[in-house]
C-alpha cells in the first residue's frame, strides 16, 4: 500500500476526533445554541457522494433484477405514506414497492420536504421497475432507487430537494435531470444496512478472575483474555475492553459457526476477522509465528488452523478446523480491547471486521484508544455501531481499493 494513502488515512483518523470533542463538554461556545447549519443545494448534474453509484462508497453493486415471481420479491415492501405522492403511471402500485432501507430514507425525506416548504409534499415519479424501462443493471429493478420531485413540480426547488435527500440518508443522490432527482440506497445485504462484524450475545469471554461471561453482559473497563500481539502470535494476556464497535441486543443474525477437531466452537458474522494459519496445526502460536494471518469468517474452511486458548502467559495451541456451518442466533456484539484481539468461546479472533487487514484496522483505531486512555472506557455508549467505526469505514472506502473490503461490507448476509 502506498505511503501516501496510509498517511492520508491516519490524518483522517486523527482529525475526526476534533469536532466530536468540541461539541461534548464545557468549552468555547458551551451553553449556546448553535445556529442551524446552512444547507447548500446540489448543482445540476452533481451527485453525492462524489463516486459512481454502484461502488462500495455509494449504493454498492447491482445484485440482480427482482420480479414478482422471484424469491427476492419478498424483500420489497409497499410504502403507503400519505405524505408522499406516487405517480404510479403504470397503475400497478409498482412505484410504491421498495426495500425497507429505501422506504425509511424516503419517509424521512418526506418530513424534510414539508418542513422546508409548508404545503408541499414529496412526489415519486419512478420507483421499482418491473417493465425494463431503465438502463441495464439499474437499481430501480431492485427497488433500491427512486426518482423524485416536489408535488408542485417547481423545478426551482429540485437542487435543494437533492440536498435534502442527502441529509435524509440516501446512499447516493444525483441531480440527474431538470425534471427529477435520482436517489438510491445500499442493498439490505450490504455495507451499513444492518450491523457490523460481531459475535452472538451468548458467546463467552474469559475474565481476569478466571471465570467466563456472556459477551452480552460484558462492560467497558472489564479485562478479558486476548493476544499481546496484533498478529495473534503473542502470549495470551488480559486486555481491557474500552468500548463496543457494535452492540445490538435485539437483532437475530446469521453467523458462521466454526468447529475445531479439539471441540472448540466459535460463531461470528461473515465480515469479522479470524486468525488462521495453513498446514501443520501442531504446536502453539510460536510455531505459527510468521504464518498467522486474518481472514473473513466467511472464508474459513476445514483444514485451516485456528488458535485456541490456554491461560494467561501461554501462547495458546493450534487446532484444525473440522467444519463450518451457517447458523442463526440472537444479539450482535463486537467488543474493542486495547490489544485489538480477544478470545471468544476459547478461540482467538480479531476485534475488527469489514476490511481484510487487521494490522491497519488496529492502527487506525489508535486515536480512539488514546481518547479512552484520557477519558476512561466508553461506559455510556448506546446500542448500534460506534460513531468512530462508521467514520473510519467511510474514510476507508474513499482511500482504499474495494478489494480490501468484505463483499457484504459491515453487514451480515440475510441468507
Amino acid at each position: 500500500m502506498r505511503l501516501s494513502v496510509l498517511v492520508a488515512f491516519f490524518i483522517g483518523c486523527a482529525l475526526i476526533l476534533s469536532p466530536v470533542n468540541e461539541g461534548c463538554g464545557p468549552g468555547r461556545g458551551h451553553g449556546k445554541r448553535r445556529p442551524p447549519r446552512k444547507l447548500t443545494p446540489l448543482a445540476y448534474k452533481q451527485f453525492s457522494p462524489n463516486v459512481a453509484e454502484k461502488t462500495l462508497g455509494a449504493s454498492g453493486r447491482y445484485e440482480g433484477k427482482i420480479t414478482r415471481n422471484s424469491e427476492r420479491f419478498k424483500e420489497l415492501t409497499p410504502n403507503f405514506n400519505p405524505d408522499i405522492i406516487f405517480k404510479d403511471e403504470e397503475n400497478t402500485g409498482a412505484d410504491r414497492l421498495m426495500t425497507q432501507r429505501c422506504k425509511d430514507k424516503l419517509n424521512s425525506l418526506a418530513i424534510s420536504v414539508m418542513n422546508m416548504w409548508p404545503g408541499v409534499k414529496l412526489r415519486v415519479t419512478e420507483g421499482w421497475d418491473e417493465d425494463g424501462h431503465h438502463s441495464e443493471e439499474s437499481l430501480h429493478y431492485e427497488g433500491r432507487a427512486v426518482d423524485i420531485t416536489t408535488s408542485d413540480r417547481d423545478r426551482n426547488k429540485y437542487a435543494m430537494l437533492a440536498r435534502l435527500a442527502v441529509e435524509a440518508g440516501f446512499d447516493w443522490v444525483y441531480y440527474e435531470s431538470k425534471a427529477h432527482v435520482h436517489c438510491s440506497v445500499k442493498s439490505e445485504h450490504s455495507v451499513a444496512a444492518k450491523t457490523g462484524g460481531c459475535f452472538p450475545g451468548r458467546a463467552l469471554v474469559t475474565l481476569e478472575s478466571g471465570g467466563t461471561k456472556a459477551i452480552q453482559d460484558l462492560r467497558p473497563g472489564e479485562r478479558i483474555l486476548a493476544s499481546s500481539e496484533s498478529d495473534g502470535s503473542g502470549e495470551l494476556v488480559y486486555s481491557e475492553v474500552i468500548a463496543f464497535i457494535d452492540r445490538d441486543p435485539a437483532t437475530r443474525k446469521h453467523f458462521y459457526a466454526i468447529g475445531t477437531e479439539g471441540g472448540a466452537e466459535l460463531s461470528l458474522t461473515a465480515a469479522h476477522l479470524l486468525f488462521v494459519t495453513e498446514g501443520n496445526c501442531s504446536g502453539g502460536a510460536a510455531a505459527a509465528r510468521g504464518g498467522m494471518r486474518t481472514i473473513f469468517a466467511s472464508d474459513a474452511r476445514p483444514g485451516q488452523c485456528v488458535l485456541t486458548a490456554g491461560g494467561e502467559g501461554s501462547g495458546g495451541r493450534l487446532e484444525r478446523v473440522a467444519w463450518v456451518q451457517l447458523r442463526e442466533d440472537r444479539g450482535a456484539y463486537a467488543p474493542l480491547t486495547r490489544h485489538g484481539t480477544l478470545v471468544v468461546d476459547g478461540v482467538l479472533a480479531s476485534c475488527y471486521a469489514a476490511m481484510d487487514q487487521h494490522r491497519l484496522a488496529h492502527w487506525a483505531f489508535a486515536p480512539l484508544r488514546l481518547l479512552y486512555r484520557w477519558t476512561g472506557p466508553g461506559g455510556n455508549q448506546g446500542d448500534g455501531i460506534h460513531w468512530y467505526s462508521q467514520v473510519l469505514y467511510w474514510i476507508g472506502t474513499l482511500l482504499l481499493d474495494s478489494e480490501h473490503f468484505h463483499p457484504l461490507g459491515m453487514a451480515e448476509s440475510k441468507r
